[in-house]
């Protein structure tokens, strides 16, 4: 199965605070999925290289994450940086605690942010000449969504909305879509995964993909809407 993007989660920090969002880019990717549960970060020089940062300041963000239990160092040959962050199980309460954390006027405006970068990512998508490569990556990150597990869903649901952006090629709009689909994480992540749901959401992936591939930005602008609605109306249900 695929993953997020590192390249799109782990991209340069501003030199002013470069520790504090260098644990912000690792803290994104481990959240959205881009390393999973057991799996190790790249190498260090390969990993200070995609954020523009020194060994130094990457060593101390690791070591932050691993004190407070997202990452577990290992040394020796084949040692390194491993997730040990675990997803948890939704249970009930936690989407209400989730929007009194943020609040519902920021609730209002990540789900409007998700809007705009989700509709955004798939117009501009659908308005480019793809090459087959293109094509066959965003089908094989749809098949990648609709065979997950229920374990593993959410992690492939996000590769799947980044890949769209992605695919543009505009690294900024990618950030932008990564940084939306951060806000609203803990959010998604108290949902339940139920079938019902699953199978609405394939049929609607199914149709932006498909929108995508036949160049009709206007059906892919639509067919993205309808999904984010579609989460913001359960996100409504379950708080009701």
């Amino acid at each position: 199965m695929g993953h997020p993007s590192l390249a799109a989660l782990l991209r340069p920090v501003r030199a002013g605070n470069a520790f504090e969002e260098t644990v912000e880019r690792l803290l994104q990717a481990i959240k959205l999925g881009g390393v999973g549960y057991g799996e190790k970060l790249p190498p260090e020089r390969e990993l200070a290289a995609m954020l523009g940062i020194s060994r130094v300041t990457l060593r101390e963000a690791i070591r932050a994450l691993a004190d407070s239990g997202y990452l577990e160092v290992r040394r020796g040959r084949y040692g390194g940086a491993f997730v040990t962050y675990r997803q948890p199980e939704p249970g009930q309460g936690d989407l209400r605690e989730a929007v009194e954390t943020m609040g519902p006027a920021e609730v209002a405006d990540a789900l409007t942010f998700r809007m705009a970068m989700d509709c955004g990512a798939a117009v501009t998508l659908a308005s480019m000449e793809l090459t087959e490569e293109q094509r066959a990556v965003l089908r094989r990150r749809l098949a990648d969504v609709n065979e997950a597990s229920p374990a593993d869903y959410r992690r492939m649901d996000t590769a799947f909305h980044l890949s769209i952006a992605e695919l543009t090629g505009s690294t900024l709009l990618t950030a932008a879509c990564a940084d939306a689909r951060m806000r609203v994480t803990d959010l998604l992540n108290a949902i339940p995964v139920l079938g019902p749901n699953i199978e609405h959401s394939a049929a609607q992936h199914a149709a932006i993909v498909e929108a995508i591939l036949a160049g009709d930005p206007e059906a892919a602008r639509r067919a993205a809407m309808e999904h984010v609605e579609g989460t913001a109306a359960l996100l409504r249900g379950f708080l009701s």
